[in-house]
């Protein structure tokens, strides 16, 4: 599967020509016309939420009253409204985005309260690997976040996430299928 970050509908219709599979919007539909060009090539696309940022643009004192129910409001809407345009319901994730247009304490709301995101019944992409939270959190470098970046995701994991983006895949594989042993035994001992 190919996957394609970008929030240019331009783009996406060169790429999705290309043989792209799923379009990444991780500026949260700042091109509405992203949608239209997943629907019209059956292709899928990542609902995420950017807190109404302009494209690579850095959060300054980002305030929400609720960043998980305002966040959570927002990707379904956009999820709904990529139905609309003809995107498949099968074909779309939606996305917290984690640090985008987010401040360290709220990405790390996010992960808490995921389960919040993942009961909406649309699948949960995330992608947390080496973020700003996590080098906040631990006073880290980015390159050296790849431990810190394994809390975050199992945890991500056990609410429910279902799509991983990271970059040590070996680290990741594992901590996802601790989780998996950990959830399956916990559901067997309570039948």
């Amino acid at each position: 599967m190919i996957s394609v970050d970008t929030w240019r509908a331009e783009v996406g219709e060169v790429v999705a020509q290309a043989g792209a599979d799923l379009l990444n919007d991780a500026w949260g539909g700042t091109d509405p016309r992203l949608a239209e060009v997943a629907a019209r090539h059956r292709i899928g696309l990542v609902c995420s939420h950017a807190g109404g940022l302009p494209p690579r643009t850095r959060p300054h004192r980002p305030a929400y009253r609720d960043v998980v129910r305002e966040l959570t409001a927002y990707v379904t809407d956009y999820a709904e409204r990529a139905v609309v345009s003809g995107v498949s319901p099968s074909a779309i994730l939606v996305d917290p985005a984690h640090d985008f247009g987010k401040n360290t304490w709220q990405s790390l709301e996010i992960t808490r309260r995921l389960g919040e995101l993942t009961g909406t019944g649309w699948p949960v992409l995330v992608a947390v690997a080496d973020k700003d939270f996590i080098g906040e959190t631990l006073a880290l470098h980015v390159d050296q976040r790849a431990e810190g970046t394994i809390a975050p995701l199992a945890v991500c994991a056990w609410l429910g996430a279902r799509v991983f983006r990271v970059h040590n895949v070996p680290a990741a594989r594992a901590a996802l299928t601790a989780v998996t042993e950990l959830r399956r035994s916990a559901r067997t001992r309570r039948t």
